[in-house]
């Protein structure tokens, strides 16, 4: 039985605009293919922060002129960079098959993810959405639409909203039973559509789920072999970019929850990464993940580089 990767990829792999991102998913699709064929049944999470940032202020921006479209509310913003950023990954996809020779079906499905109506979260916005701004900027938009900002990691200011925890995957079973069937699939887009069951169904809210936290809870619910998030960086550091940076081959959960407490691990980064690791691997048996860049996705799965977190 082959082994299952759930695969979170991050904005690098998708860009800002979409052209940009239809450029460079043909790189993320020769990568995930690469792991198809070594073997590897392979299940696709992504972000959509500058995505569904990006859609929400077309949107708005329309809505405010005379004869504008209808406003559009946040959750189907983010079901239509679903969508999109869906389309674009199974054109490559199934493009980078097809020069290899390999016959796989690629679907994308569009997934809502329960989240609890009471979480704090929504008392207090997080999640970073959209462009980066200004300083000036951005307190030019909040005076304007009343939005939330933060600074993002030192590259300037972005759009907060809530970022609920996941409870539940909506269309687990679909999932389950395409994966079955020998289809990559790509899912939890963006962290799922966030919804909240009002009358023993669900209804979408406005809110980002954390991509991390999605596919850790995918992998949890397919009963993944290993959680692989692709990010910006080899590995994960300890002092990132001071003089005393040490790039680390693996983590124990102990020395994982260590370094958060020292502060190493940024808010707007790669602390979510390794929390969804260690939800992830707290919660299966011989549960392992893996932190590396797309570019070394390939190489670090057979244990040459990346950061291996364990038990």
């Amino acid at each position: 039985m082959a082994k299952r990767l759930v695969i979170a990829l991050g904005g690098n792999a998708l860009g800002n605009t979409p052209k940009q991102q239809l450029d460079l998913v043909k790189k993320t699709a020769s990568t995930i293919v690469d792991l198809v064929e070594e073997g590897y049944d392979v299940v696709v999470g992504h972000g959509n922060g500058p995505q569904v940032g990006m859609v929400n202020l077309a949107f708005e921006n329309s809505h405010n002129k005379v004869g504008g479209t209808p406003e559009m509310p946040f959750p189907e913003c983010g079901a239509m960079t679903q969508g999109y950023i869906g389309y674009h990954l199974q054109q490559s996809i199934g493009r980078e098959l097809k020069k290899r020779g390999i016959n796989r079906p690629v679907a994308t499905v569009v997934t809502q993810v329960e989240v609890d109506k009471n979480d704090s979260a929504f008392q207090n916005p997080t999640k970073p959405i959209g462009s980066f701004y200004s300083k000036e900027e951005a307190d030019k938009i909040v005076a304007e639409t009343g939005y939330a900002f933060v600074e993002d990691a030192g590259r300037g200011y972005r759009r907060v909203v809530p970022s609920p925890k996941p409870v539940s995957i909506v269309e687990i079973e679909t999932v389950e039973s395409l994966v079955k069937s020998g289809c990559i699939v790509i899912t939890v887009g963006g962290g799922g559509i966030p919804v909240v069951k009002e009358d023993g169904w669900f209804e979408g809210v406005a809110a980002v789920i954390d991509k991390d936290r999605a596919s850790a809870k995918l992998a949890l619910d397919i009963h993944a072999d290993m959680l692989v998030i692709l990010t910006a960086v080899e590995k994960v550091s300890i002092n990132f970019k001071k003089p005393d940076q040490i790039d680390l081959d693996e983590m124990s959960l102990s020395d994982a929850y260590r370094y958060i407490e020292e502060g190493h691990f940024a808010k707007g980064s790669m602390l979510p990464k390794v929390e969804s690791c260690i939800e992830y691997i707290e919660n299966t048996e011989n549960g392992r993940a893996l932190i590396t860049s797309l570019e070394k996705a390939k190489e670090a799965l057979m244990g040459n580089t990346g950061t291996i977190i364990h038990s």
